[in-house]
């Protein structure tokens, strides 16, 4: 009887990890380079400021009598100045960690100029962004106030509608005002062309009443006369 040799199934491969990003060097590059060069700067004119003749000044008894020792001095603050400026400056760059930060600085911005002169030169003349320096006043002005007047437009419209709206239903009510009172005084006239009629035939009724009692009044005076 044979073995049957079995075989593990398959394992479906991992998808591969995005590779690390670049490692950033700790070498200070443009902007690290430049933020040494102006701290070096602001110690050198501070060290020249405090210039022997502005330090002797502040102590005239030992420059006259021993000039050599107050310069010896002199030369040792400055020396521990500009010892302490550095220690506490390389301190907080360290802490801060200014170099890694300014040269992952330079690599996106050095990346930023690179896609852009790459889209540069892959886009048509036609399609290429106006730099703004290139613009005149008239474009400049109209580019800033553009965006107020569209929304002060875009207000305007709204209230308007709004307006027209409220008109509309003030005329409705007007309207319908207006029908009822063409009711009312439809109504009105036809009260007073009833009363109108009563009166009519009510005058007409005191006429007759009047003559009718006319007649017997004659009647009773005729009957009253003797030998009729």
């Amino acid at each position: 009887m044979t073995e049957s040799n079995s075989h593990p199934p398959p394992q479906t491969a991992a998808s591969p990890s995005p590779p690390p990003p670049a490692p950033i060097s700790q070498t200070p590059g443009p902007r690290a380079s430049r933020l040494h060069q102006v701290f070096d700067q602001a110690l050198a004119r501070t060290l020249r400021a405090n210039s022997y003749a502005n330090f002797a000044s502040c102590f005239p008894t030992p420059a006259r009598h021993v000039p050599a020792s107050l310069e010896s001095v002199w030369r040792q603050l400055n020396a521990k100045l500009e010892e302490s400026a550095r220690a506490e400056f390389d301190e907080i760059i360290a802490e801060r960690k200014a170099v890694k930060h300014l040269n992952e600085l330079d690599r996106l911005v050095g990346e930023a100029k690179a896609r852009k002169d790459h889209e540069g030169e892959n886009g048509d003349e036609g399609q290429r962004k106006t730099a703004p320096h290139t613009l005149g006043a008239e474009d400049l002005y109209k580019a800033h106030l553009t965006p107020y007047l569209q929304e002060a437009q875009s207000t305007l419209n709204d209230r308007l509608q709004v307006t027209h709206a409220q008109n509309a239903e003030l005329a409705q009510t007007v309207q319908a005002q207006r029908l009822e009172i063409e009711k009312l005084l439809s109504h009105v006239e036809s009260v007073v062309a009833d009363l109108e009629g009563a009166a009519t035939a009510a005058t007409q009724f005191s006429k007759e009443h009047h003559l009718r009692q006319d007649a017997v009044q004659m009647d009773k005076e005729v009957n009253a006369q003797p030998g009729l």
